[in-house]
């Protein structure tokens, strides 16, 4: 069986630290806590599990917090996780069978994140990081914000979930302040640095700048290829809330020149026309859209509801509206057999109910 050092960053976790600990107190041999400057009872939190708490004074770069929070660890292989990330019952059991199980030839284990969730706490939005790596591969973290690790060497990708349960809002400017400090120190921003700056400023709906640093990722033959089929679905949105529906489609279609087509961007294309009221083009978008499978080992952002979802709501709404009833309560039930409470289809289901009887 492998040892396991568990290394957090926290600043300020007071809410989340002891459900995030409690979830993997038994699976891992060491906790590892490094303080960025809490003011709260974070560290007194952290006491009650370890008693291997460092301070680091906070230099806005995740990279050098989460590298030295390796540095600090003694067993086989790392663990990191954020405070509000959790094991949930059904994962913790898969770890314990995978920590019984792996392969010391493994240096690097994939573990999807799962992120985003429905009305109903059904996940829809997850990606594959680097989550479990062996400390003699001396891995190291890159980038002062959206930090990440390369991925090289024996590779397994594993069917263990981290679960993120955020508490509370997101320092709202942290993200974007830590960019434009790295621009007054004229630091260069690379490809996937300069990606999720653009994503901040479209947050802020500073849509030029963000139309601007889209198309020079996409442009950037350097540029890993997911984030620049992100940047063209980035850049329609920046397009459609600037009022230039001929770019928002023109960025849709660009992506096709970039690979095959990602359900994302074909639902996307779907919508387009149907919020046009072109009812034919949107629903043979719709129907590409449901040939498409998804491929979560890329590392790339995964919306499943675009996968199967989303297609057959809307499949269901144009051909409600094109008058084809039946068709229309097809789809809508295909669709509740994937979210039965799902408000949408419940709606639909009473409406085409009453209709059609």
């Amino acid at each position: 069986m492998i040892t396991i050092s568990l290394c957090m960053i926290v600043k300020n976790e007071e809410l989340v630290l002891k459900r995030c600990l409690e979830s993997v107190k038994d699976i891992v041999d060491e906790i590892i806590i490094v303080d960025t400057g809490s003011t709260d009872n974070t560290k007194k939190i952290a006491l009650d599990y370890t008693d291997k708490i460092y301070d680091f004074k906070w230099v806005n770069d995740f990279s050098k917090a989460r590298n030295y929070s390796f540095s600090k660890a003694t067993k086989e292989y790392i663990l990191w996780l954020d405070a509000d990330d959790i094991l949930l019952d059904e994962d913790k059991n898969k770890f314990l069978n995978l920590k019984e199980n792996l392969s010391k030839k493994i240096d690097i284990v994939m573990m999807n994140y799962n992120v985003g969730f429905d009305e109903n706490g059904n996940v829809n939005f997850s990606y594959y990081r680097e989550r479990l790596l062996k400390r003699s591969m001396n891995y190291t973290w890159k980038s002062p914000i959206h930090e990440v690790i390369e991925p090289y060497g024996n590779i397994l990708y594993s069917d263990v979930s981290i679960t993120h349960k955020k508490e509370k809002a997101a320092d709202s400017t942290r993200n974007l302040d830590i960019f434009e400090s790295m621009l007054k120190q004229n630091i260069k921003l690379d490809s996937r640095q300069k990606y999720y700056y653009a994503r901040e400023l479209m947050y802020r709906e500073n849509y030029n700048k963000a139309i601007k640093l889209l198309n020079e990722v996409i442009l950037d033959s350097n540029a890993w290829l997911e984030n620049k089929i992100n940047a063209c679905l980035d850049l329609s949105n920046c397009y459609r809330n600037i009022g230039d529906s001929n770019n928002e489609l023109i960025a849709l279609l660009k992506s096709f020149t970039l690979d095959k087509p990602r359900a994302e961007i074909t639902c996307s294309m779907g919508i387009y026309f149907m919020i046009r009221k072109e009812y034919k083009i949107a629903i043979y978008w719709f129907r590409q859209t449901l040939s498409i499978k998804a491929n979560t080992k890329t590392g790339a952002f995964c919306n499943l509801d675009y996968y199967e979802f989303i297609p057959y709501i809307n499949l269901c709404y144009c051909y409600y509206n094109l008058n084809s009833l039946k068709l229309a309560y097809r789809y809508n039930e295909k669709a509740g057999k994937i979210k039965p409470k799902s408000s949408l289809y419940l709606y639909n289901k009473e409406l085409l109910d009453s209709l059609i009887k």
